[in-house]
């Protein structure tokens, strides 16, 4: 029972991680996973961008914590809709037990899929080694807008080199037309059209950093941002993770009577 508990707190706090993520893109969810969404007022920090394959390494720092947790993945992006898929294994940081991300393994959930749809107001949270997915919805009221609904001011604050590219570090502030704004720091790179390939943020008191590299400006194919159609669908993530559990215990018991 122990292990089970340990698993279900490591993938609490991956999942956590991954809500905070999508509230920082805008498209994010009220206690649901989504990854990192790029909708609302960080697509004004991408200007001409809207379609894009990269590397992403997302990093966060919680409030009181010195020691950022680690984030890599992929990421394609398609005029808002964004897919961020992961390897659990490879995240890094004190937070994360070891024994959950083992054990994690052992179920088959070290993979991870994040689509986020805003313009549909769903997403989908995809497990490949369980060929099993979750639909949530998006509750966010600025899932759905675009750039044309945000103001931007820009300072230059400085220039630096990021991963080879020269940047204009920028102070960037994104308003809605509630009044509402949004800081960052963004790092835009020449040679990439001023393609942000860092972005740093605070949100709800973390410290967020966004760094892209590997960036290919082709559109991805449509077919990437749905569930494959032999996947189990589920209706929530507790529903899967219970019959998860309830599989390996029985599997466990069989094999205690053998």
């Amino acid at each position: 029972m122990k292990r089970h508990i340990t698993v279900l707190a490591g993938l609490f706090l991956i999942t956590a991680t991954a809500t905070l993520t999508a509230q920082f893109g805008g498209g994010g969810m009220a206690g649901s996973p989504s990854g990192p969404g790029l909708g609302g007022p960080m697509l004004k920090l991408f200007g001409e961008h809207t379609s894009f394959t990269a590397n992403l390494e997302f990093q966060i720092r919680q409030a009181g914590s010195s020691d950022p947790m680690i984030m890599p993945g992929k990421i394609a992006v398609s005029d808002g809709d964004s897919r961020f898929e992961m390897d659990l294994m490879q995240a890094k940081g004190n937070q994360i037990p070891p024994e959950a991300l083992g054990q994690l393994k052992q179920m088959g959930m070290e993979k991870m899929l994040m689509i986020s749809l805003p313009k549909k107001h769903h997403s989908y949270l995809i497990y490949p080694g369980l060929e099993s997915y979750v639909e949530l919805p998006i509750d966010d009221p600025d899932a759905g807008k675009t750039a044309a609904d945000y103001e931007m001011t820009v300072a230059e604050v400085g220039r630096e080199e990021i991963a080879g590219h020269a940047c204009i570090k920028n102070n960037v502030v994104v308003t809605d037309q509630d009044g509402k704004k949004h800081e960052s720091t963004v790092w835009n790179a020449g040679d990439l059209k001023k393609f942000p390939v860092k972005i740093e943020t605070t949100e709800q008191g973390h410290n967020i950093v966004l760094l892209f590299s590997d960036i290919e400006f082709s559109k991805p194919a449509a077919d990437r941002f749905t569930p494959p159609p032999a996947y189990k669908k589920y209706d929530n993530m507790m529903a899967m993770m219970q019959e998860i559990m309830i599989k390996r215990m029985g599997a466990g018991a069989n094999g205690a009577e053998k």
